[in-house]
């Protein structure tokens, strides 16, 4: 049994050491600690206990989920518990697991995009219109249907239920494809410039391309990357100068981000000073808009990994149990995180 396999299953079902240790007989918390860290035993019998307790197939035991969770992005952080973070993390890290297994089937798009290192002198800025050019985007539109555009270019895109304070995760699974994972929850644009800012960690914050020095402002260098992505300063700028506030409905129909967002944009390409600024902020809060905006943009859907779980489901005829078999996994979490078409059934009053 591999015991960091243990570890994850423990913490996916939510229980502590001690936690578990109470639930199973022969069990201390002491010893599973140890098993835990690598260096102790656990009997056949307890591990066949922990096992039916935590509800994970055996073989799950004997496989490896190392993906690391390092670009995850968090409202209001400082009021997430640990144990929801651990959750969603686990939650990433099953995803990009199946990723990494359907790949001995699937054929998943290669990755075409380019990688630039802002300390060789490349700022997100230009890492943005560079990446706008690969993509074959003109830059005097907006990014539209950037689920598939992304996809298209070999970055595995998927829409997670999740708690209103996380919005999105990007990562390179264990076997190398980029994801990146949003939370559905959430208004169009905001899901638009999330995933939008997890691309330029995937480009400019990924350690097996180049190394990234500790005083790298990450989440600033992905924000600068995301505006400059979705509104180019070349083609909005002259539209920014001086806006007014019944403007901005125009301009977010137009570039399918947010209100907050193009004010926010106004003031770092300097058309706007920072007294207009507060007063669209006030304007924004007064009128409700700092809670929900109105206008809800386009935004098209992620289909590459929910296609080959389909080829899995109609063309090879796995059944939800067949899955769980190829995966390793309960059945309760392929049920939870991939089937996405389930029916809801309804009373007759």
């Amino acid at each position: 049994m591999n015991h960091k396999q243990l570890t994850f299953a423990r913490e996916y079902r939510g229980y502590s050491q001690t936690e578990l240790s109470n639930q199973i007989q022969g069990l201390s918390q002491s010893n599973l600690s140890k098993f835990e860290k690598g260096f102790g035993v656990l009997s056949e019998d307890v591990q066949k206990k922990i096992i039916v307790f935590l509800d994970f197939p055996e073989s799950f035991y004997y496989r490896k989920i190392n993906t690391t969770i390092e670009n995850a992005n968090y409202r209001k952080r400082a009021t997430v518990s640990k144990a929801k973070i651990l959750k969603f993390e686990n939650k990433c890290k099953v995803i990009g697991y199946v990723i990494d297994e359907l790949s001995e089937s699937i054929e998943w798009p290669d990755f075409t995009l380019s990688p630039l290192n802002v300390e060789d002198g490349y700022y997100p800025e230009y890492i943005a219109n560079y990446t706008r050019r690969i993509l074959k985007s003109n830059g005097d539109e907006p990014i539209k249907n950037i689920f598939s555009l992304l996809e298209s270019s070999g970055i595995i895109l998927f829409e997670i239920n999740d708690d209103e304070k996380f919005d999105g995760v990007s990562f390179i699974s264990d076997k190398g494809f980029p994801v990146i994972i949003v939370n559905k929850n959430f208004s169009n644009d905001r899901k638009r410039f999330t995933i939008a800012h997890e691309l330029g960690h995937i480009l400019m914050h990924n350690e097996n391309n180049f190394p990234i020095s500790s005083y790298r402002d990450k989440e600033k260098e992905a924000n600068q990357f995301a505006s400059e992505f979705l509104m180019p300063e070349k083609s909005i700028k002259n539209a920014l100068r001086n806006i007014r506030l019944n403007e901005l409905g125009d301009l977010k129909s137009y570039w399918l981000t947010s209100m907050s967002s193009i004010i926010r944009r106004a003031k770092d390409l300097k058309c706007i000073d920072e007294n207009r600024y507060k007063y669209f902020l006030i304007e924004m809060s007064r009128n409700g808009y700092t809670k929900k905006e109105p206008i809800e943009v386009f935004i098209d859907k992620p289909t590459c990994l929910k296609n080959a779980i389909n080829i899995f489901k109609n063309d090879l005829a796995y059944s939800l149990d067949d899955f769980s078999n190829y995966t390793s996994l309960p059945i309760d979490i392929s049920d939870e995180l991939f089937n996405s078409d389930k029916i809801v059934k309804l009373k007759i009053s």
